[in-house]
């Protein structure tokens, strides 16, 4: 019996060593699913940092937020914490405090419909990324260690002529990566993109053209869920196709606790970070 047993779990072994790009890929996007799902069961804090740069890409000034992401009627919500790394002043840290309890107050008057399409929405949202196994052509480039991790390293590059499905889809036919993916749990440590098809969000309000670049990576939170620890962006950006300016953003994304209420802010638990 034992000797089966050992036999079977070689057999299970072989059959993953010999996963294909494509399908440890569209495994890794199953996973995303539940971490999204999960995502909104918690608070966490959000450091945006944004960089001012000239036409040389020299640094020309810099400012910086810390928000605390809150849950409120089962949607997040950011109160801000502190300003180019200093604590709001008594009298802002009071007016944050009040925009806080009236937006709690309107949530809290909501319908169940209201509800609804909010979580319909952002479905909808994020509904675009169950296309990624079939928009690019994928390639295996090795195994590294990655966090202490053994991760597997894939290149993704847009299919030719690849028609998406989800309006929102036609993002990744602009662009391609590598993804860095987690070998026993299938879950993305590390994206590297490319942008290499203009990219327009808000009716043509913000377009990145081709040369942008973005990276993610993701942490593993109370050993239950992967969630994001830090996104970067540097682009040379348009607003409102008239101002040209160029965008070096990070977000850091930290001390993540359960929510622990569904409707009110009344505890959370904090939990230890990897």
């Amino acid at each position: 019996m034992i000797r089966l047993a050992l036999l079977a779990l070689t057999f299970a072994l072989a059959a993953e060593a010999q996963l294909s790009p494509a399908e440890i890929v569209k495994r890794s996007v199953e996973r995303d699913a539940r971490n999204f799902e999960r995502f909104k069961d918690y608070t966490f804090h959000e450091l945006t940092q944004q960089k001012q740069l000239d036409k040389r890409g020299r640094m020309s000034g810099s400012e910086s937020t810390l928000s605390e992401v809150l849950m409120l009627g089962g949607r997040p919500y950011g109160r801000v914490l502190e300003r180019d790394g200093k604590p709001l002043s008594e009298k802002d840290a009071a007016k944050e405090q009040s925009k806080l309890d009236k937006e709690a107050a309107k949530r809290a008057k909501e319908t169940d419909r209201d509800r609804a399409k909010f979580e319909r929405d952002r479905l909808e949202e994020r509904r675009f990324a169950r296309e990624i196994p079939d928009a690019f052509t994928f390639r295996l480039l090795g195994e590294e260690t990655l966090d202490g991790l053994p991760v597997w390293k894939i290149e993704a590059q847009p299919k030719p002529g690849y028609k998406p499905r989800e309006r929102r889809a036609d993002l990744l036919t602009k662009v391609r990566g590598t993804l860095w993916i987690e070998q026993t749990g299938y879950q993305w440590v590390k994206a590297d993109i490319d942008v290499v098809g203009t990219i327009s969000w808000g009716l043509f309000v913000l377009r990145i053209p081709p040369g942008a670049k973005i990276g993610f990576s993701q942490t593993r939170v109370n050993d239950e869920v992967w969630l994001p620890r830090q996104v970067h962006v540097r682009a040379d950006a348009k607003l409102a196709l008239l101002k040209t300016f160029r965008l070096d953003l990070d977000v850091a994304y930290s001390n993540y606790r359960k929510f622990r209420v569904e409707s009110q802010i009344l505890d959370t638990k904090e939990l230890p970070q990897p």
